[in-house]
This record gives structure tokens, sequence and C-alpha cells, in this order.
């Protein structure tokens, strides 16, 4: 379910309702319907109108759908209102990125940001889950049991929390040494930064020939990943991949994952990569720039390179496979690129050596180079 309320800034309603139903897909779910509504000012009770509740509820017995997702943050009222009115789960946009981070977590450091992100988003909404029992509060032989009952939660997360942002902490300090060892080698650090699913984890593959986990998904990675790309010599950088960005992270998971990402505030350069076959192209880089002037790095030198070209063609429609096609595309600009852009294809391989070479030129004024990599 999505909201258009006017003079909307970012991805239009239209492409965040795909993006919304590839999460649905990612977490495992089936999309059997979507609808938006055009409304200026938000109910605060139910988010949408009364009449679209309605209509929700009309489209049951059609699709037989079990649950329902809204594509914006709801309040904890407004979630309860609508689960109330709707008889299924309803979930935000928050809470399914939440869901999906948490079946992707892997190493103890991304499980351990997931669960803090997960009760962070739950604190406020424990109220609603006891809500039928506060209601009995003042009667005879029944007072306080909900109250009694929602404390008792409440001081358990709080714990919970206090104990997950104390091994986080730990975790960033061992994090933070491994940084500083890798500056002792006097090292260039170059980190990818992205939409998800742009392709980070693929072109950092194909740059360093290691094995890095790769998928076409949302939120394949993350934990970051750092190897050493070089000539075997001195001229040689540290790579770091870590988790995408996309439109509307809820802010506790932002949060969570901020130590991760202080990995980024080390970069010496950042590579912005673009999906060239996304039809929000432009929505989707806003977003990675106002993601990292939010974490403070909007100042880091960026170079951009578009992905994917060999799914773009040129302006005669044919498709993007050679190295002379490369330079057609960089002339043509069908991105509007006002910055130095490469183009490449992480799966082909098209245009990688020439990311490389210009990455250890931007440091070494060398392109006369055997790629070797290593796990750092």
């Amino acid at each position: 379910m999505g909201v258009d309320r006017g003079a909307r800034e970012g991805m239009p309603l239209d492409e965040s309702m795909l993006e919304l139903g590839r999460l649905v897909d990612t977490a495992g779910g089936i999309v059997v319907g979507a609808l938006t509504q055009r409304r200026v000012k938000i109910d605060p009770a139910t988010y949408i109108g009364s009449g679209k509740v309605e209509e929700i509820v009309a489209a049951r017995e059609e699709s037989g759908y079990t649950l329902v997702v809204f594509d914006d943050a709801l309040s904890p009222s407004q979630q309860l209102n609508l689960e109330n009115a709707l008889k299924v789960k309803v979930l935000d946009r928050s809470a399914l990125i939440l869901d999906i981070f948490a079946a992707r977590a892997q190493t103890r450091e991304a499980s351990l940001q997931v669960e803090l992100a997960q009760h962070e988003y739950l604190l406020p909404r424990l109220r609603g889950q006891w809500q039928h029992l506060e209601r009995m509060e003042g009667a005879i032989g029944l007072r306080g049991p909900g109250e009694t009952q929602l404390e008792t939660d409440r001081r358990l997360i709080n714990t919970r929390i206090t104990k997950l942002k104390k091994q986080i902490k730990t975790v960033a300090q061992q994090r933070a040494l491994q940084r500083t060892r890798r500056e002792r080698q006097a090292m260039p650090v170059v980190a990818l930064v992205g939409y998800t699913n742009a392709g980070k984890s693929s072109l950092m593959r194909a740059l360093s020939g290691a094995d890095v986990y790769a998928a076409d998904a949302v939120f394949a990675t993350l934990d970051p990943v750092t190897r050493r790309i070089g000539s075997g010599t001195s001229e040689a950088f540290l790579l770091t991949d870590t988790v995408g960005f996309m439109q509307k992270l809820p802010t506790q998971l932002v949060s969570a994952f901020r130590a991760t990402l202080e990995e980024l505030k080390t970069a010496d350069l950042l590579v912005h990569v673009i999906d060239g076959t996304a039809t929000a192209v432009d929505a989707q880089r806003d977003t990675v720039q106002e993601t990292l002037e939010d974490l403070g790095i909007g100042d880091t030198p960026v170079l951009c390179v578009v992905n994917k070209v060999d799914g773009m063609s040129l302006l005669d429609g044919s498709i993007v496979e050679t190295e002379a096609d490369l330079a057609i595309l960089d002339e043509a600009n069908p991105l509007g690129m006002e910055t130095e852009t490469l183009y490449v294809s992480a799966t082909t391989g098209l245009g990688v050596d020439a990311l490389r070479h210009r990455l250890l030129y931007e440091f070494f004024g060398s392109e006369v180079v055997e790629p070797t990599a290593s796990a750092v």
C-alpha cells in the first residue's frame, strides 16, 4: 500500500511500489495486489482514509492476502488500528527491511546490529500488543495486569538493548583496531558505495579476483569486506565493500550499522556504483548522496561508476558489448552525469581493467599492473 502525498520528493510512487514488491519477494512473500492513494494529509488514526481501508478489506475476498505492507513508516497506533480493521498482520517498510536484514545476517556483528534495530523498533509498539489487557486495568479483581506485563516487557527489552550496545561497542573497537593496523601499512583505502543491488559486491569480485559473495538481490551483503588490490609491490590499495543503501531505511537500522559504516570514513576515495539499468536512477543517486551526507562523509572524493552496461543500449539501439561501445556511451552520457564517470559490467568484465587502472593511477600515477588480491 502506497500513498502519494503530492509534491513528492525522491523516487516516484510507482517506482517505490515496485521496489517494495522486490522487498516482499526477498522476504519470501508473494505479492497478490497493490493499492495506492493520493492523500495530502495523512489520517492520524490509520494513515490512509477510511474508504481505502474498506477497499483493502474488500480485496481480501478476491486475493486471499494474509499480510498488508505499507510503503511508508506507520506509527504504533496506526499499525494497531489497521490490524484491528483489516484482521491481518500489518507491516510498514521499516519492519519489512528489518526482517530481511535478520534473515541475511551471517556474522556475529551483523546479527547484533540487526537485533538492536529490531528491539528499538519494537519498544514503542509494546503498548499496542498489550492494549487488550490495559482496557481491564480498572476492573475489580483485574487491576493492572496489562500494565504490569507491559512494564516487564519494557524492562526486559531495555536491558537487552543496553547489552547489545555494549557488545556492538566491543566489536566496533576490534574493527577500529583492524583499521589502525591497515593505516600503518600506509595503503590508500577505496570504498564501494551505492544503492542496494547496484552490483557492488560483483564489482569487487571482478576487481579483486577474490571469492566475494554476490547475488542479484537487495541487501545481499551486510558485512564489510576488504581486499588488497595491486601489483604485489608497493603500488596497492585496499578496497572495501559494505551494506548498500536504500530510500526510507529504518532510522534504527542506520543507527545500529553506524559502527560498520565507520569503514567509509577512513576511505581516501569513494566509488559510487550506479545501476545503469535502473529506471529510478536519479532518485537512487540522490539517496546515496543524502546517506553519505547524513554519515558525515559527503565531502570525501567520489568516482562514479555505472555498472551493468551489458543491459544498456546505445542511441542506435545496439547493446553495449565492446570497449569502443563504452567510449560511445561515455560520449552520449545517457544518465546525465556531471562528473568523471566510468562504465563497466561486473558480470562480463567489460571496463573492469580500465577501472582498476584508473584507481591505481589515482594514487600512484601508474597504470601498468598485474592485479593481485588478498583478504585483509
